[in-house]
This record gives C-alpha cells, structure tokens and sequence, in this order.
C-alpha cells in the first residue's frame, strides 16, 4: 500500500490571490528570525486586549530610561529598540563584585494590522507601554439591525 504524504506549501497561495504578497514577505522574514524562533526573549513583554478596539503592549526595560529607547513605527512595524548597550557605563559608580542585572542592547518588532494605530507610549516603574487602537469605520463596526413590520 502506498500513502501519498502532501505538504503544505503556504507560499503557494500567492498564485490564487491578489494582495497577499506583502502578509508572506513578513511571514517568510519572520520565520528566520530570532524572534520568531523563541531565542530572543529580552525584554519580556505582555499583549493585551483591553476591549474591543484597545490594545497595550507592556515592556519590562528595567534600569532603561525614556532617553535610553527609541519607538519607531512603519510600514505596519512597531519597534522598539535601545540606544545605549550599558546605561550606566560613563557614570561614576561602585565596583561590582556580582552583576547579576543584565543591560543590554535589544530590538524587538511587531507586526501591525493595516487598521491598527500607535497611539502613544508612557513609562512607569521601568515598564514601558505602549497603547494602539483598532480603528474600524463606522459601517463596518458590529451593530443591531432594528426589523421594521408594517
């Protein structure tokens, strides 16, 4: 008995759709990257939905200044990066006999959606968040369809 094993070719679709060409680029640039492979995690971060239309992004950049990180949006990528490898190199400080506390340079990117917007970007605690919002035009958001009977 033979079995026939078939595989999944995702690339293939750009032959049966219009428009999908730039969606696979970033998939197919994102699959060799570090990120996407698990082994870059510095800085955690979380993602969350806060409503519909609402989102956040929390950074834990500890010992980071607002000076210290640069948040750039294009082309539907968001990144954050940091400007300095060590904050604190130039200043007078102790001699470590265990530096336990890691400071160093990291750029983490995310993807966007088309209709997703950076709203703006504050830090507190060394947390850094940044807020976006869905925008959704009118017609298209969900609404309730009143049955008129005559």
């Amino acid at each position: 008995m033979v079995t026939q094993v078939s595989t999944l070719d995702p690339f293939r679709i750009t032959k049966f759709g219009v428009g999908f060409d730039s969606v696979l680029d970033r998939l197919a640039s994102d699959f060799f990257t570090d990120s996407f492979q698990g082994t870059q995690n510095f800085p955690p971060y979380n993602i969350i939905k806060l409503d519909d239309f609402t989102y956040d992004i929390e950074m834990a950049v500890a010992g980071f200044s607002e000076e210290d990180l640069d948040i750039n949006y294009a082309d539907n990528t968001l990144t954050v990066s940091s400007k300095e490898s060590e904050p604190f190199k130039d200043s007078e400080g102790p001699e470590y006999i265990h530096k336990g506390i890691a400071f160093r340079k990291f750029t983490k990117k995310f993807q966007l959606a088309d209709d997703v917007v950076v709203e703006g970007a504050s830090m507190k605690d060394g947390m850094l968040t940044i807020t976006m919002q869905k925008v959704v035009p009118e017609g298209k958001r969900k609404r309730s369809i009143e049955i008129n009977s005559k």
